[in-house]
């Protein structure tokens, strides 16, 4: 082995070997056992929760894989339908053309060569991230099967009545010229204006006084609403107001939804461009009236001089004729949420179109069912709250979009517009009948992308037909997403797979939580924190990262302010880590909260932690190749430490099914890191080393010890292997030679199970008092500053039976591990010289003083210590105390500052015990 780790050296390497020879495919004689892989957008890139969330799954993967289970984790991608588009039109702006310009055709044409070319680049890193899919079976939503499935579903459901096609009020992209669903909207607050306008009474004087954040919408207004039992305005209700700026009068209607002691109490109504609105007025049976065109500019339905005004504008001029009209009472500034497409960052808005819709509450009844009744179980199980209430207040779901790349809706019109659904023309002209004379032609929508994904977990299996994979590895077995998405796609995978199944499409759902900066702030490109995975591993260049993170900013003036904080956060850019200590690090974070913060100095520590691996197989190879291990020979005996480190695997080993059982992946990381580095590499590895050099040490033992470092490591490796691929692989394939393994590779090896035979509570016990007694001599002759390699004579004094059968048992083992040069017990009554003493139970362990150190000298050591860290408290102290320092100075800061003082105080107490410890010397 290299004498260092080095993870780029062996990773490739590992991955290419496992997909060339099919190691991902399913192959295990247990049960089935599947997980479908949340399919990332085609255009995408991974970020940190493709990394995070990826990582868990592949985790979970591995681990059935070895138990041995008929494993499937289903690779594929989603078509990405506006990303996509978004992508294939700029690179057309590029060469001078546009969408519109090459036609339908072509430019879905165009989109398929894009694919082709571009369009995996989120499978290669999902690759470089150890990911074990197999990828001979990927599958992308537009594939022919998959697209098969899609228009059977669309069919079946518009044959049942609960696809339709109607004019609603659906999220507007007045940019994308579509609708959108909720979740590609953002929604950040923003500060604004509050406009407060007059209507005039038609009969009489007066006026009612109406708030509005979005006053161009006042010339699509139906009416003005006020509160039923609002007493100001009884006796108007029924009566008309005009319309500022138009020839129109509208009603003044009662309704429950204006809150009275809000604002004036009058609420106007535009039922084409408010959500809220449209539900008053289907209530009163208003006619919404649409005043913008689909790029948001104003159409025929406004005063003519507003026409053809981009609604912005139009808002200038409006605010400009109500003042010039004294109908303009008085502008406030107001905090509001905007809502932004994600895509675009336009604003967006409720916009009144035809479009296609699905019937979605006769659907949610068995979905609520089928959790209610355990079918389905979310992990953690708070989440059933989110599910329920989303699915008991469901609305019809908008389907349709204004795209070309996507599902076309398989519906065909007649020159009556007569619609007809089928698989293509032919099909529709064969079920319904239609003679070639008559001309059809296709709907222009698409489907909502999520439509698709919707029927992800049977379509990718070969659904509708009844192929072997979906018989066999349908339902799956667990989905593991975020809890962002549980309404837009969860829920509608559940509610597709009983209505098409007759089955739920998977019995888990463990939700992960958000991964995080370091301070919990959600990473985004417009704050500059975003962290890429890759970096993580293959390590970047701080120039490079800066450049990273400032290239295409929405506001380019956060440029300086982002290559400021990234340089001071990454003075030296971020180090290469490698895939295995990324990995252990996500599975390390990886517990039931919401929101995860990701901590770099935890990355350090795990990459520290595979180089402690990797050099503990270094020191068991050192002391095992070319050896008698007793593989072939059972003439041995197992030490205390062999038959301790056995027992302790067998306790780790049942924490580790346990935690795999519940999704814990903290605990599993915890449960193995412990093991890895307190007990097998600081301890047993140093417990073996008396043993493996002395003289005294039988043929019998040294074959017990060598036997069980090679046997514990490969364990210890099969355990690790699902968080740590690579570097479990490249130590194993020579821990392997040397247990007699055959298998090709670790990942098809079974996972280790707990063998009761070699568990021991006393041989636990023995070992602890071990371990106790060898760090109470350490702790001391740290305490004193002794020198570490300064041998030394302890006493014991009282102690019990069991005691003295302990040391004598393990008098080499003590002798050499604390490096003592004599032990003696002392008798009752006898004279106790000036010591330093530690205590282990009732036993006392004193470690004569005289001529070990200097009495004079280390008392003035430590008062000198003692006065430099007084200093440094007092500075510290009076910066807390500074209210201007703790009022101005950043939170993270202050926090350090006080984090800092308890340290100090601490270690101030520590050097003060020495000290009084010397003095009484």
């Amino acid at each position: 082995m290299d004498k260092v780790y080095n993870p780029q050296a062996i990773e490739q390497h590992w991955y290419s070997t496992w997909e060339q020879n099919h190691a991902f495919a399913p192959q295990g004689s247990g049960k089935p056992y599947c997980i479908m892989l949340p399919p990332p957008n085609v255009t995408g890139s991974l970020h940190m929760g493709h990394g995070f969330g990826s990582t868990l799954m592949d985790v979970i993967v591995r681990y059935h894989r070895m138990l041995g289970d008929n494993t499937l984790w289903q690779a594929g991608t989603d078509h990405a339908g506006i990303a996509t588009q978004m992508v294939v039109e700029r690179q057309l702006m590029m060469q001078g053309k546009t969408r519109k310009e090459i036609g339908r055709e072509k430019f879905v044409e165009k989109t398929w060569e894009w694919k082709a070319e571009s369009g995996g680049n989120i499978t290669r890193q999902l690759r470089r991230l150890g990911a074990s899919l197999d990828w001979t079976r990927e599958r992308f939503t537009m594939d022919d099967n998959l697209s098969h499935a899609v228009r059977e579903v669309f069919i079946s459901l518009y044959d049942e009545g609960l696809i339709y096609r109607g004019t609603r009020l659906v999220n507007w992209d007045p940019t994308l010229h579509t609708a959108i669903s909720d979740l590609e909207v953002i929604s950040t607050e923003e500060e604004g204006k509050l406009w407060h306008i007059r209507y005039p009474l038609v009969e009489g004087k007066g006026h009612l006084t109406v708030a509005t954040t979005r006053p161009e919408t006042l010339l699509g207004d139906v009416a003005v609403a006020v509160h039923p039992d609002d007493e100001r305005y009884k006796n108007l209700i029924g009566k008309y107001l005009h319309l500022p700026l138009t020839d129109r009068t509208i009603p003044i209607i009662a309704d429950d939804y204006v809150e009275k002691d809000f604002g004036s109490g009058c609420v106007k109504i535009t039922p084409a461009h408010d959500f809220n609105d449209y539900a008053i007025g289907q209530r009163h049976q208003l006619t919404p009236i649409n005043i913008l065109t689909p790029d948001a500019k104003l159409n025929e339905n406004v005063p003519e001089n507003y026409r053809g005004l981009d609604r912005f504008v139009a808002r200038k001029q409006i605010l400009k004729d109500l003042e010039a009209l004294q109908l303009l009472e008085k502008t406030e500034k107001h905090m509001l949420k905007i809502p932004r497409g994600e895509k675009t960052d336009a604003i967006v808005e409720p916009y009144l179109t035809q479009q296609w819709f699905m019937s979605m509450k006769p659907l949610a009844v068995p979905a609520i069912k089928a959790v209610e009744e355990g079918k389905v179980k979310f992990i953690p199980e708070n989440w059933n709250k989110t599910y329920f209430q989303w699915l008991n207040n469901i609305e019809d779901w908008c389907i349709s979009r204004q795209l070309w790349w996507g599902h076309r809706i398989p519906v065909w019109y007649d020159c009556d517009d007569k619609m007809y659904v089928g698989q293509d023309e032919a099909d529709v002209r064969c079920r319904h009948k239609l003679a070639a004379d008559i001309v059809l032609r296709q709907d222009e929508d698409v489907l909502d992308t999520w439509f698709s994904a919707s029927l992800w977990p049977f379509s990718t299996l070969g659904w509708p037909c009844a192929t072997e994979d979906y018989k066999t590895f349908y339902p799956t077995n667990v989905l593991v997403t975020g809890f962002d998405i549980i309404f837009f796609w969860v829920a509608r995978m559940i509610m597709m797979g009983l209505k098409f199944t007759g089955k739920v499409p998977f019995s888990e759902v463990f939700i992960t939580g958000l991964i995080r900066d370091s301070d919990g702030q959600k990473m985004s490109k417009s704050k500059g924190n975003v962290i890429d995975p890759l970096d993580l591993i293959d390590g970047i260049a701080l120039d490079e990262l800066v450049a990273k993170r400032t290239y295409g900013l929405m506001q380019p003036a956060m440029a300086e302010k982002i290559e400021k904080t990234t340089r001071k956060q990454y003075p030296d850019g971020i180090a290469a880590h490698g895939t295995d200590a990324t990995r252990f690090t996500f599975c390390a974070l990886a517990s039931y909260g919401r929101e995860i913060r990701f901590d770099m100095g935890r990355l350090d520590g795990y990459r520290n932690f595979c180089n402690k691996l990797w050099n503990a197989a270094r020191y068991v190879f050192m002391n095992t190749e070319e050896q008698d291990n007793g593989m072939s020979n059972s003439n041995m005996t197992l030490s205390l430490p062999d038959r301790w480190i056995l027992s302790r695997m067998q306790e780790t080993i049942q924490v580790v099914h346990d935690a795999f059982a519940n999704y814990r992946f903290d605990l599993i990381a915890n449960a193995l890191y412990e093991f890895t580095w307190n007990e097998f590499c600081d301890w047993y590895l140093e417990l073996s080393k008396p043993i493996l050099t002395s003289a005294d040490s039988t043929p019998e033992a040294l074959r017990g010890t060598r036997h069980t470092l090679v046997n514990v490591l490969e364990q210890l490796l099969r355990l690790l292997h699902p968080i740590m691929p690579f570097i479990t692989e490249e130590i194993w394939q020579r821990a392997a030679k040397l247990t007699g393994k055959t298998g090709k590779t670790i990942m098809l090896e079974p996972y280790p199970t707990v063998n009761p035979a070699l568990q021991n509570s006393q041989v636990n016990a023995e070992l602890e008092w071990v371990k106790n007694c060898i760090i109470a001599v350490r702790t001391i002759r740290s305490e004193m500053n002794i020198a570490p390699g300064k041998p030394l004579p302890i006493l014991f004094n009282k102690g019990n039976t069991r005691d003295k059968k302990y040391f004598e048992a393990n008098k080499n083992l003590i002798s050499t591990l604390a490096r003592l040069e004599s032990v003696s017990w002392l008798s009752a009554g006898e004279a106790i010289p000036e010591s330093s003493t530690a205590l282990l139970g009732e036993l006392e362990i004193l470690i004569p003083m005289a001529g070990l150190i200097d009495k004079k000298e280390e008392s003035a050591r430590l008062s000198r210590e003692i006065m430099k860290l007084a200093k440094e408290m007092e500075k510290t102290e009076n910066k807390l105390q500074n209210p201007s320092f703790v009022d101005r100075a950043p939170n993270e800061v202050v926090t350090q500052e006080r984090e800092k003082l308890v340290e100090f105080k601490s270690t101030l107490e520590k050097l003060q015990q020495q000290l009084e410890k010397i003095s009484a010397l």
